[in-house]
């Protein structure tokens, strides 16, 4: 640092009085352990009462070369990388609002600091919802779910969540408010801002509000499980589910090395419908045991992320070819047999599932960098969502490909001074 250079504790308290002028004493205060994110501590923690206030306080901070980190309900704030710098908590708490619901139109305007819970309890009132399955919905927000591109069971039948956001608005660290589709405020030629915001983990800007596409709820549903011996077995029923005239709306399968697998699919639609589309299950199923399910077991992905003893796991996203699945699954119990790991996957029929591996740091390290450089040789991927602070310095995110220089590109035009989120994303974005 230069002679007579402000240090950045200093930088920090001279812009106190700022933020408090902008959003109210009540909403600044000094950060404290609990917000530390992955292991690093930020100073301050300002939660602004609407986009306006947001988007002056990232103005403030850009200027002052503050490092900001946006955070929503902070189910996800352990996301990502370890940030380069991390200088103040910027939270969308108070941007809640359920701005307009056109339910003629199927389509809803919500700010980012909305919880799915709450979102999806409005949309019911009207027999609609926002057909998105995230993590956690109690506290999960607009805003999180979509910087880190977050759905479930459902993308199979309704896309994922870029076939859903049909608008956004983005402050940028300038303090500009830029829209793009839906109703559009002001445009940002070039861009499109839904699809580039959704799973950027909040490094290009930051989310304000959202414009979904809704779809109606199903009148009855129905879900089955379905039984088999072994993962070759489960690999052919997925293909001849996939296949068939079958109207399914969700698929999944869950492996691990303790127990055989078992796939669930599920069924929307009239009485009569689904008792049409369940005799036409049991006759592909063939042998197989099929036996109608409850409802919670939809929730096996949040069941996986149960850390019981969270310094000796780590939990990864995978992508897969589905072709690929039985030949991925008989990796993992390779790779888990000879490092004596215990794990547990669940896997869409999309290719997309989580994984959660458990052995000692040093294990969890070297067996994360086999399998992802199995993984990509076979045109997937694995990016590790959680991680013990104990397991040794690891890139969470894996091989970028080609795409790295444009992504960077893009990062440099919208956050030039690296303001958000610096070095959490892909790449060291």
């Amino acid at each position: 640092m230069d002679a007579g250079a402000p240090s950045k504790t200093a930088t920090v308290i001279s812009v106190d009085e700022q933020f408090r002028s902008i959003v109210g004493s009540d909403h600044v205060r000094p950060a404290i352990s609990t917000d530390s994110v992955a292991g690093v501590q930020p100073k301050l923690v300002v939660v602004p009462g609407n986009e306006t206030e947001l988007a002056e306080i990232l103005r403030v901070s850009n200027d002052a070369g503050l490092a900001v980190v946006p955070c929503g309900g902070g189910t996800k704030l352990g996301w990502g990388n370890p940030p380069a710098r991390a200088d103040l908590i910027l939270s969308t708490a108070r941007l809640n609002r359920i701005v307009e619901h056109v339910w003629a139109d199927l389509t809803v305007t919500v700010e980012a600091g909305c919880t799915i819970e709450k979102l999806q309890e409005v949309l019911a009132r009207h027999g609609q919802r926002l057909a998105l399955d995230p993590l956690w919905p109690d506290k999960a927000t607009i805003g999180g779910v979509l910087s880190t591109n977050d759905s479930g069971a459902l993308r199979l039948r309704f896309g994922a969540l870029r076939d859903l956001i049909i608008g956004v608005t983005l402050a940028l660290p300038d303090g500009t408010l830029a829209s793009s589709g839906g109703k559009v405020v002001k445009n940002v030629a070039g861009y499109d801002l839904p699809k580039l915001a959704t799973g950027a983990l909040g490094t290009l800007g930051v989310i304000t509000r959202a414009v979904f596409r809704l779809h109606p709820l199903p009148r009855k549903t129905r879900t089955f499980a379905i039984s088999v011996s072994d993962v070759e077995q489960t690999q052919h029923f997925i293909h001849v589910v996939q296949d068939s005239k079958l109207a399914h709306t969700s698929l999944q399968s869950e492996f691990s090395g303790q127990a055989p697998p078992i796939s669930h699919i599920l069924f929307e639609g009239t009485e009569a419908g689904l008792d049409a589309q369940e005799k036409q299950l049991r006759t592909l199923g063939g042998s197989a045991r099929v036996l109608e399910a409850p409802p919670s077991v939809w929730s096996a992905r949040q069941e996986v992320w149960t850390l019981t003893d969270p310094e000796n796991r780590v939990i990864a996203k995978i992508s897969i070819l589905p072709a690929n699945l039985g030949q991925t699954m008989e990796l993992l119990q390779r790779t888990a047999h000879a490092n004596h790991l215990r794990w547990r996957a669940l896997v869409y029929a999309t290719g997309i599932g989580c994984l959660r591996l458990e052995a000692l740091p040093e294990a969890l390290r070297d067996t994360l960098q086999s399998l992802r450089r199995d993984l990509e040789r076979q045109g997937g991927s694995l990016v590790a969502l959680h991680r013990s602070e104990k397991v040794p310095v690891f890139d969470v995110w894996g091989n970028a490909g080609d795409t790295l220089p444009l992504m960077k590109a893009i990062k440099h035009q919208l956050d030039p001074r690296n303001t958000l989120n610096p070095g959490r994303f892909v790449g060291g974005i």
